[in-house]
């Protein structure tokens, strides 16, 4: 490599290569097509960002039409891409163009008709320039496909045979992979020519230097919730931690339990503008929050060397994605922890998992089958907050979601001891059906006037919504719940 990328190595602390970087920057510079695999965080930016900029120090790029083409998945992992780039490039004078959603079309613009030596971008993003005429593709010297797993998982495989077509067959292509199924060989296979393939990691492994644990739990959304807030007070090491949902709606419930029982936490997920995601992740980065809740558009290529603890509140879905969840730890050598909240009806994803990675996951305090039952537990809790003295009128009328709002308090109260609680009263519970049950089938006959079900329905229906807006620690009602709206019973009496 040239002695100004050298220079600016060493200015940033880096003495010896990884073993991606070892294997992939001889072949780079020699112009070869690359097939690199290696895990997430084991430098494999810097694999084809270190050769790209030796490369390019000769010649310069002409308006709209870039020297170099990168692709990724995710505007954090192009941005952070372009963050490189600055960091090792700070001794050239190369434009750097970053084309991304959630940033005005006018200023990246204004960067292609400049000329960019090196553009980074999102294949959705490319395509809208090009499709709009701000964008040649026929000077492109260099094709990094970056994270391509993620990108078939993400749809993006056609754009980026589009893409691939627009660019001169004469180019150089770098692509990089986290794992190397058969659907990417077959990818690989179709955009390379002669590459040399470069593997540092078995594709579906973990990091040695993180600690795995299974962590049972029972299925109801706040009882795993409960189980969270025990396992992050219990980490006396934990420094800072990513916690992972498989649903963008679960990021954000979670965020508001989080915060309202006191913990140090922010969110990101897909659906946030490029400016909030941002600042998010720099808050995170400097210590301004200990804990990102998050989903899988940031469990790639997030550059954050130094997180002790990773959660995962549900199973992934896909085995492939506990493999690079847990990758946000234990990174460039460090120990970290990665705990996965299970369910008995996740059991079929933590056998696929640990299929894939070749080991058995511990469990930690013993598995599924060591749970008490989910009735007794909360029997117990409420006998030992009845002799606290804060179970006074548990046994009223519960509303239609299950809960009354005495217990949605105790649910506020608790949150010192990190344990969410629900009584269980099955039999006033079932009084409580027969009684309203009976009203509705009076007031089906004719006597509406003397129950007034419409300032009852209302009533109840303004008390179960202020209570679900301001508490989301509940059993969500199904259709109507236990009562039969007003609206419906005029139908009903229209009929009659």
């Amino acid at each position: 490599m040239s002695q100004k990328v050298l220079s600016a190595v060493t200015d940033a602390g880096y003495t010896t290569p990884t073993p991606i970087q070892a294997g992939a920057i001889p072949f780079a510079l020699q112009r070869r097509d690359i097939c690199g695999i290696a895990q997430t965080g084991t430098g494999k930016t810097a694999s084809f960002v270190l050769p790209m900029l030796t490369l390019l120090e000769k010649g310069r790029a002409r308006a709209r039409m870039p020297r170099t083409l990168i692709l990724e998945p995710t505007r954090e992992l192009a941005a952070q891409v372009a963050e490189n780039f600055e960091k090792y490039g700070k001794n050239h004078r190369l434009n750097i163009a970053l084309l991304i959603g959630g940033v005005s079309f006018e200023d990246q613009d204004r960067k292609l008709e400049r000329g960019a030596d090196v553009l980074i971008c999102t294949p959705g993003r490319l395509l809208d320039h090009f499709e709009r005429g701000k964008l040649l593709m026929s000077a492109v010297e260099i094709f990094v496909i970056d994270e391509a797993d993620r990108m078939l998982d993400m749809g993006f495989i056609p754009d980026i045979e589009r893409i691939a077509k627009l660019i001169p067959f004469t180019r150089q292509t770098l692509f990089f992979s986290a794992t190397m199924p058969p659907e990417i060989q077959k990818l690989a296979d179709r955009f390379l020519q002669n590459p040399e393939r470069v593997e540092v990691a078995k594709p579906a492994s973990t990091a040695k230097t993180v600690t795995q644990r299974f962590v049972a739990s029972h299925g109801k959304d706040y009882e795993k919730r409960a189980t969270l807030r025990d396992l992050i007070r219990a980490q006396t090491d934990l420094k800072n931690a990513i916690i992972f949902c498989n649903r963008k709606k679960d990021v954000s419930d979670l965020f508001r339990s989080l915060d309202r029982h006191g913990f140090s936490v922010g969110a990101l997920h897909g659906d946030m503008d490029q400016r909030s995601r941002m600042t998010m992740l720099q808050n995170f980065k400097d210590g301004n929050i200990k804990l990102l809740v998050a989903s899988d558009v940031a469990a790639r290529g997030l550059d954050i060397p130094d997180v002790s603890h990773v959660f995962n509140f549900d199973v992934p879905i896909h085995s492939e994605d506990y493999v690079h969840r847990i990758g946000r730890t234990g990174r460039a050598g460090r120990s970290g922890a990665a705990f996965t909240i299970v369910t008995k009806r996740e059991t079929k994803h933590t056998d696929a998992i640990e299929k894939l990675i070749g080991e058995t996951v511990e469990w930690l305090n013993g598995d599924l089958s060591a749970l008490p039952p989910a009735e007794e537990s909360r029997d117990d809790d409420r006998s030992s907050r009845r002799r606290d003295g804060k179970g006074k009128g548990r046994d009223r009328d519960r509303g239609r979601g299950g809960r009354s709002a005495s217990s949605h308090k105790s649910d506020n109260d608790a949150g010192d001891n990190g344990v969410e609680t629900i009584e269980a009263a099955p039999a006033k519970a079932e009084s409580v059906r027969n009684e309203r049950k009976s009203e509705n089938n009076k007031s089906h006959n004719g006597s509406r006037n003397n129950h007034r079900p419409f300032p009852a329905a209302n009533d109840d229906n303004r008390e179960r919504r202020n209570r679900y807006r301001d508490h989301d620690d509940g059993p969500t009602p199904v259709g109507f719940g236990d009562d039969i709206p007003a609206f419906m019973l005029i139908v009903a009496n229209a009929k009659a």
